[in-house]
């Protein structure tokens, strides 16, 4: 059973576009995504600097434009995974490789989602912290002592804590023994209450997305459920802006599904590392360049039950 996984925010990575660009068509597509967003992807994928594309009303909408860019490619000739899941942003991403949202619909929303983000995180000097280590019960006691919210939880020993910089400088002090806490560059605390002015305004442009049925199960970032009604993913994605993000129960799904390999978009390592822990036994691919996808559709076509020739 084939798996792929779309990373989130804070994985971007200078040049991430550039190997893909010299691909047949993909400065095409990347055009219109361009168009979509109001935003010049070609040179924020290919020459911007880390800073420029930490800012999130870059970094959605070029994360999204690059992992569909490279979900094409290696998909293009049929191959069919069995499940689909997106970290955080990377449900955009994902919306648009299971065929629920159209490409530049769903890059232009990506392009809205981060400017409306920004603005919620410019109202207060708010940050995050991933809290790595220690008992999980006791971690999340911690960060609720110190004024601060869970708002992810990314597998066993990864916890991460949104709320006041100040709040957050407490943290540390607070952690149970085997646990230490490391600051994200970020620029807001995501996933929590401080993201509520959002709400309104990103449920008004998911209404205006025209959702169709998924070609496959997409989990979804709220409690880990197999959802396949289009619709629902969207409903759910206007609740996930505030909603602690629970990778380790779509980890979790995936164990019990049956996954045995599981492959992430660029730019790619972050969720196929934590994979380690809830599914050992499954294999896992990181496809970051193009050279690598004839290796990379291999991979899927030994994972995948309905690809061609299974």
């Amino acid at each position: 059973m084939l798996a792929i996984v779309a990373p989130g925010q804070g994985s971007q990575k200078p040049g991430l576009l550039s190997a893909w660009l010299e691909l047949d068509g993909v400065a095409d597509e990347v055009a219109l995504a361009s168009a979509a967003t109001e935003l010049d992807l070609v040179a924020l994928g290919t020459v911007a600097d880390a800073a420029t594309i930490t800012d999130t009303a870059v970094a959605q909408p070029l994360l999204v434009t690059t992992g569909l860019v490279a979900g094409r490619q290696l998909l293009a000739d049929g191959l069919v995974p069995d499940l689909f899941a997106g970290h955080s942003m990377g449900e955009l991403t994902v919306a648009g490789l299971a065929g629920i949202v159209d490409d530049e619909p769903v890059v232009s929303a990506a392009a809205h989602r981060g400017r409306i983000m920004a603005q919620a995180a410019a109202q207060a000097e708010t940050g995050m912290m991933a809290v790595v280590g220690g008992e999980a019960d006791a971690v999340v006691a911690a960060i609720e002592a110190a004024g601060t919210e869970v708002s992810t939880r990314n597998g066993p020993g990864q916890i991460v804590a949104g709320g006041l910089k100040e709040r957050l400088a407490e943290l540390p002090d607070l952690l149970p023994a085997g646990s230490k806490g490391k600051s994200l560059a970020v620029a807001g605390a995501f996933h929590t209450s401080f993201m509520r002015s959002v709400i309104p305004d990103w449920a008004v442009r998911i209404d205006q997305l025209t959702a169709a049925e998924p070609s496959a199960i997409v989990l979804s970032n709220l409690d880990g459920a197999a959802v396949t009604s289009g619709a629902d993913l969207l409903a759910r994605m206007v609740l996930q802006i505030t909603h602690c993000v629970y990778w380790d129960r779509c980890l979790e799904t995936m164990a019990e599904l049956g996954v045995t390999g599981i492959l992430e978009l660029p730019p790619a390592g972050t969720l196929t590392g934590l994979a380690r822990r809830y599914l050992p036994g499954a294999e896992r691919f990181n496809l970051n360049t193009p050279d690598q996808l004839d290796e990379a559709r291999e991979f899927c076509r030994q994972h995948s039950s309905g690809a061609p020739g299974r």
